[in-house]
């Protein structure tokens, strides 16, 4: 009988930690980029979150021949990520890989950003204006020290756009200012902008912003670390 009771247990044992090892917790999948970032965090490998602004029903700015701003920015991003995925020591991550809606009162983007400890987060955006005659590109920060990237980005992104250069703004917007780490949003140019559209839909064009924000990227990770940039601003 003590016999029986034992093998019971040890079967009732077994059953259990089988269970526990084979969970499918629906946000096991979810967090496993989360939990690979958190366990190289103070690694050599820098970790770049790049945002495709707007996504699903909302569509952002409406360019001067009736495009979106979503596909704009999500073009843009695979450009960004595609490079990225080449650079040695690089780990890119995406907000968003396809046509997803992301609130804005959830905060998933910046909080996306936090629980993957990254150490730079780019927001980038196709801006609007009501004279279409309006142009030029320019970056947008919040912390102080941010404004580093602001300027790293804004300097390599108005290279390659060949647009004016409207500089680098501090202003309130929660993607920059609930990160927790040096984090920019780039309005590389207008969409209302006729002569400009017709540009930034182009893959011409896309490569060659795409491949400044890489080199910005680079540049900012080499100066940030003579300035002793790079921790967490909280």
């Amino acid at each position: 009988m003590k016999k029986n009771m034992l093998i019971i247990m040890l079967i009732s044992f077994f059953v259990i930690l089988l269970t526990a090892c084979g969970s499918d917790d629906p946000n096991t999948s979810s967090n496993n980029d989360e939990n690979t970032a958190q366990n190289n965090k103070g690694d050599d490998v820098y970790k770049v979150v790049i945002d495709p602004g707007h996504g699903g029903k909302d569509k952002g700015a409406t360019s001067a021949s009736g495009r979106y701003e979503k596909e704009f920015t999500l073009s843009l991003s695979k450009e960004v990520e595609k490079m990225l995925k080449q650079a040695p020591n690089m780990k890119v991550y995406m907000t968003r890989n396809d046509d997803n809606f992301l609130s804005q009162t959830s905060r998933y983007r910046p909080k996306y950003a936090n629980r993957l400890y990254a150490d730079i987060f780019i927001s980038l955006h196709g801006n609007t204006f009501s004279n279409p005659d309006v142009s030029g590109t320019e970056t947008f920060y919040y912390h102080d020290d941010s404004r580093l990237l602001a300027e790293t980005m804004q300097k390599h992104v108005v290279d390659a756009t060949g647009f004016s250069d409207r500089g680098i703004n501090k202003k309130d917007l929660f993607v920059v200012r609930d990160t927790n780490m040096p984090a920019v949003l780039i309005e590389v140019g207008f969409l209302t902008n006729p002569q400009a559209e017709s540009k930034m839909y182009t893959d011409k064009f896309q490569k060659s912003v795409a491949a400044s924000i890489v080199d910005g990227i680079k540049e900012y990770r080499s100066e940030s670390k003579e300035q002793g940039i790079g921790d967490w601003l909280f």
